[in-house]
């Protein structure tokens, strides 16, 4: 009599909390910025910058489509006249969307493109200060070597390219293409010349307002306009930013510098927190009393 061999059962593998953990400490970046504010960052990973590549791609064929069929219905409702005209603005339309499509959406305050956005991703710079024009225009200038180039070569017919032409842009736009996934931070090579990185920036919920939740109790900090005026919107941002994280160390640092730079005399069982706190609320006050008067303090450099 024979024995049936039990089937054995699918084994699923399931990644635990300790393996996601490790992926994310992978990802994650400790960068201090100017101010000496200790952040902590995790990168976005190769799959999430392709698909917020996509659907950016996805979003430049459709308005291109979509303006054709309308260059199209403008061609005829004309009847045949002032071709060369729609065929111009055709030509401007597709050069805007190839060439600052990307450039427009990541000069704006997010620094994200749609693509970016629908994945929780922006563009910062690597070394920890502002995100300049100079380097977002670099970045993108690259991907037309990066990508534009090689695809034209794959695009045009065998007839009119030889074989080893297309052979070569294959293993060009492969290269550029698979380049992020062989290096530590993901980056393009636009990445590289520019100084930045694709950083992942979560949308977060509305939390209350600093300056009424953490004001500590009143008269207990007294803070002359001199004081105050040693900083600017970008620190307060930055302040704020520290406050909502408060981590003890950070803390302990930031108020240890804005003490230094204002001349502050620390008071007997005066915590780093409490002062901090205090400071942002008066900080924010004295800005917007100056806004009212139709003056804005960028950072602690500007002098207006």
């Amino acid at each position: 009599m024979k024995l049936k061999r039990a089937k054995k059962a699918p084994t699923t593998v399931v990644a635990s909390p300790g393996d996601l953990s490790a992926h994310h400490a992978r990802r994650s970046r400790s960068l201090v910025t100017p101010e000496g504010v200790d952040l902590h960052l995790r990168l976005g990973d190769a799959g999430e910058r392709a698909a917020a590549l996509l659907i950016d791609l996805a979003i430049i064929v459709g308005v291109l489509i979509a303006f054709s069929l309308l260059t199209l219905l403008a061609f005829f409702g004309a009847k045949g006249k002032g071709g060369d005209v729609i065929a111009t603005v055709w030509m401007l339309v597709f050069f805007v969307l190839r060439n600052l499509y990307f450039v427009i959406f990541e000069l704006t305050p997010g620094a994200a493109t749609p693509g970016k956005r629908a994945m929780g991703l922006r563009v910062a710079a690597r070394n920890g200060g502002r995100l300049t024009a100079d380097a977002i225009f670099a970045r993108n200038a690259m991907r037309e070597i990066e990508l534009y180039l090689p695809l034209s070569f794959l695009i045009v017919n065998n007839s009119q390219v030889g074989a080893w032409i297309s052979l070569a842009g294959l293993l060009w736009c492969g290269v550029f293409l698979l380049f992020p996934l062989f290096n530590r931070d993901r980056l393009r090579v636009g990445d590289l010349v520019a100084g930045t990185w694709v950083v992942k920036a979560p949308r977060r919920k509305l939390v209350p307002d600093l300056a009424r939740t953490s004001r500590p109790s009143p008269g207990r900090f007294a803070f002359t306009q001199a004081q105050l005026d040693a900083y600017g919107v970008k620190e307060l941002h930055v302040l704020e930013d520290v406050l909502r994280r408060y981590e003890t160390k950070t803390i302990a640092l930031v108020a240890a510098r804005i003490r230094l730079k204002i001349g502050w005399k620390v008071a007997p069982e005066e915590s780093d927190g409490d002062f901090l706190a205090a400071y942002y609320a008066a900080l924010r006050g004295r800005l917007e009393s100056r806004l009212l008067l139709g003056k804005r303090r960028k950072d602690k450099h500007d002098q207006s």
